[in-house]
């Protein structure tokens, strides 16, 4: 069976963001009214990290949904970047920092984390299916315990700290009201980025390599340049995330790209669903949630709250099987079965 099931193409699909509809609209005023209800607590752990965590998943979505081509160094790309972002910047760790301003830094680990991506792309290109999967675990696992082990570049184990953040226009960009704006922001972007590029000439033709590459080779596309293009387009918006985690964080360590926070990536695309752009942030927003409370939950009721990740994969497993669109399918399905017959789309069910 296929890892990634062959959909509807972008040109089928109804639009992501209809503004036609109440449902955007309603999102947006409440995404800009959050701060007048939140502390500063759930707007830079809760709703922050969702949009941070959603826009690396967002790469994941990319290349998953639009191209099959499953990913597990996405968080790797974004870690690179925190990382050059970190060595090239101002922190507190002087031995290994250059101590550039971080309108300086920023392009810089962008730009690097990109060409990291790119090549880790050009490699998982020439595999398929569990293949994939398994050469961009590996890479994603060799960066981490080369990270851990070096301290020359990365300071080993101990990581990078207080790392400075952003400050223009008077505005210290790292509070939590002024972050979680620039957050949104960014988040926004990326997201119409992604949206749009996916019905663009070169999504349409990525979705073709999906489902048929041996036809689009036959009709003179370059399968693997297009495949090796869609992972650094997910590198550089991977790498956005990452740059925005260290901003959030003020530090970086081996931890924030180990194994199992790649997994957790891989966990968030599919939770929320790789069909839609909207998906990631979905399953962000769900996985951020049940990280922060379902240990103080598991304790509530007399269970060990260590055992939270097995709370975390048990969900995860219930709507991977029920929906492999994962939560936007769940809703789509429904949809569907309140429309009117005649309204509904002719091309079947998504996914």
């Amino acid at each position: 069976m296929a890892l990634v099931q062959p959909r509807q193409s972008a040109r089928e699909r109804p639009a992501a963001f209809d503004l036609g509809h109440p449902a955007p609209w309603i999102v947006a005023i409440v995404a800009l009214l959050l701060p007048l209800v939140s502390n500063s607590f759930f707007l830079s752990e809760i709703f922050g990290q969702t949009l941070i965590l959603g826009v690396i998943a967002l790469s994941l979505m990319f290349l998953a949904g639009c191209g099959g081509m499953v990913s597990l160094m996405q968080l790797t790309v974004a870690g690179f970047a925190g990382y050059m972002y970190a060595i090239f910047g101002v922190t507190g760790t002087h031995s290994v920092s250059l101590g550039w301003h971080w309108w300086l830094a920023t392009p810089i680990a962008l730009i690097l984390a990109t060409l990291f991506g790119t090549v880790g792309g050009a490699l998982a290109v020439r595999t398929e299916g569990i293949y994939t999967i398994m050469i961009t675990l590996a890479i994603g696992a060799a960066f981490y315990y080369f990270t851990n082990q070096n301290y020359a570049i990365f300071n080993g184990h101990t990581g990078i700290n207080t790392i400075s953040t952003p400050a223009f226009w008077g505005i210290d960009w790292r509070a939590s009201l002024p972050f979680y704006y620039l957050t949104l922001v960014v988040a926004a972007l990326c997201y119409f980025w992604v949206d749009y590029l996916i019905r663009a000439p070169f999504g349409l033709a990525l979705q073709g390599v999906r489902d048929n590459p041996r036809r689009m080779a036959a009709l003179g596309f370059h399968v693997n340049a297009h495949r090796v293009a869609a992972y650094a387009f997910a590198a550089f918006i991977a790498a956005i995330g990452g740059i925005l985690q260290v901003w959030n964080y003020k530090q970086i360590s081996p931890g924030s790209v180990s194994v199992d926070s790649a997994i957790n990536v891989l966990i968030v695309a599919f939770v929320g669903g790789v069909g839609r752009p909207i998906g990631p942030f979905i399953g962000a927003f769900i996985f951020v949630l049940l990280r922060t409370f379902a240990l103080d939950f598991l304790r509530e009721i007399g269970l060990d709250g260590n055992r939270f990740r097995l709370l975390i994969g048990l969900g995860f497993l219930v709507i991977v099987f029920w929906s492999p669109d994962g939560v936007i399918g769940l809703w789509e399905r429904w949809r569907r079965r309140g429309a009117p017959a005649s309204a509904r789309p002719a091309g079947g069910a998504h996914g």
